[in-house]
């Protein structure tokens, strides 16, 4: 469902490597956990997956579609919910999510039924009338994750997803990405919350100093370490 070849990117002139040639290949059906310290090249791996980043050289390909040759195809089948929700405080939350919802395509019944569920789902169906700007942080993750989700995406990626919800919010969020894959859909996150990960998903890769320096199942991960370590363990023998 995703593949990055021979992905890079540099800043400051090249005085930066911040991603260095790195290779994944993603299934459909799969929560892939990506992982790494702060700075490592998580989030300038994931912006160039969804078309925020240009690399300086390599391909990411979604499903069957270069991602940089046709975008709007492309995007048409990832939703995307960064690591700050920074949306537009001057619309209501119920605006926001109808912007999504055109910007997407979705029927107005289909698009009713769903909103119904997730804010029902994530508690703000009764914020919705209300500005973004009166928001905390965790609500407005809720409504990105809420107007990401509209679209049932094939594939879905999240940067650190879990900062700010609350506990049922969390646990809810999980049992929707497991759903998704088990009809067949991809999960793609970063996420610092290693348990989480952990129990989670299905393969993780470890990122540092632009770098893979980790792949596989987390029976995989552990067969390759020392000992039979937790994932914590393993992440913090790789990064150091």
């Amino acid at each position: 469902m995703l593949r990055l070849e021979n992905i890079s990117k540099s800043y400051n002139k090249g005085a930066i490597k911040a991603v260095d040639n790195i290779n994944l290949d993603i299934k459909k059906g799969e929560i892939f956990g990506f992982l790494g310290p702060n700075g490592a090249g998580k989030t300038t791996t994931i912006k160039m997956i969804v078309g925020l980043l240009k690399p300086d050289s390599g391909k990411v390909t979604v499903g069957t579609v270069d991602a940089w040759q046709e975008p709007i195809e492309a995007k048409s089948m990832i939703s995307y919910v960064p690591d700050n929700p920074e949306i537009y405080d001057r619309l209501k939350g119920i605006e926001y999510l109808n912007f999504m919802g055109d910007m997407y395509g979705i029927p107005k019944e289909e698009r009713e039924k769903k909103l119904n569920y997730y804010l029902e789902l994530f508690s703000i169906k009764d914020a919705v009338g209300d500005l973004i700007a009166s928001y905390s942080h965790g609500m407005k993750q809720k409504i990105v994750l809420t107007g990401a989700l509209l679209s049932n995406p094939d594939l879905f990626i999240l940067d650190e997803p879990m900062v700010g919800l609350d506990p049922k919010s969390a646990f809810n969020l999980k049992e929707i990405m497991r759903k998704m894959c088990d009809e067949g859909k991809t999960v793609f996150f970063s996420t610092h919350v290693l348990e989480v990960a952990e129990k989670l998903c299905d393969r993780i890769a470890i990122i540092n100093k632009g770098k893979i320096v980790a792949l596989g199942t987390m029976e995989e991960l552990k067969a390759h370490a020392e000992e039979k370590q937790s994932l914590e363990n393993i992440f913090l023998e790789l990064t150091e």
